[in-house]
């Protein structure tokens, strides 16, 4: 499952695009807060990059800039929000979601999460460490993961899976240091931001098929929500 739980099948794959698109625009509304050029503002460089790397129109990329910094008279102000509870199963999940309107999406929350238990703030995030998250895949045959999370400075590492993505694990403080540096060690970075790894996540082999296709469904319902940025499941892989 990973750090951050990502939807299965190729069924999502029909507007997933379009919704990545629409998660990247929020993400750089937030981050151009700090400041419109991206030169100056590491935040915002690291979106704008992923943003590239899905081939976001330059339109839509900069309409959103000008969105977060107020720039025309055309703010947008979304606000941070976790939700934190179980899936189906006591399997503890931290849903962050950035919202125009909270009075909207907390009643929704409470009724996604009734298949579950929504938890009060520290609730699960004791169980979880916050932490950096980079993805990225090999630039060259032969690059080497634990290696290259060694001389970037990264914690520690996943090896990649079946996509051929790799995540390294950073301190939040190292996030913009260590995503810089994987280039030089043979790895493309698809995506940086931060986020939280579970400490002691459930072995999916304790659950049934039955019970796992109830979580997988539950996460998915949460997901398919528009105020909903990233989840992060305390699920082993």
């Amino acid at each position: 499952m990973g750090a951050q739980w990502k939807a299965k099948g190729k069924a999502q794959a029909a507007d997933a695009r379009g919704k990545l698109f629409g998660k990247l625009a929020k993400e750089i509304m937030v981050a151009a807060r700090g400041g419109a050029d991206p030169a100056l503002n590491s935040r915002l460089r690291l979106v704008v990059e992923q943003a590239r790397k899905v081939s976001m129109p330059k339109d839509t990329l900069e309409r959103a800039i000008k969105k977060g910094t107020g720039i025309g008279g055309d703010a947008v102000n979304f606000e941070h929000v976790m939700y934190e509870g179980f899936a189906p199963h006591r399997v503890p999940v931290m849903v962050e979601c950035l919202t125009d309107n909270v009075n909207r999406t907390a009643p929704e929350m409470r009724v996604l999460f009734r298949k579950g238990q929504l938890g009060t703030s520290g609730s699960v995030a004791w169980d979880f460490d916050h932490v950096g998250l980079i993805e990225a895949e090999p630039a060259a045959t032969g690059a080497d993961p634990e290696l290259a999370a060694i001389e970037a400075g990264a914690q520690d590492f996943e090896a990649a899976g079946e996509d051929g993505v790799s995540l390294f694990i950073t301190d939040p403080a190292d996030l913009d240091l260590v995503s810089r540096a994987l280039p030089a060690h043979g790895f493309t970075v698809l995506s940086a931001k931060l986020g939280y790894k579970p400490k002691n996540p459930v072995d999916p082999t304790s659950l049934s098929a039955e019970q796992l296709e109830e979580v997988e469904a539950f996460l998915a319902a949460i997901d398919a929500n528009d105020d909903v940025q990233n989840m992060f499941v305390g699920l082993g892989s």
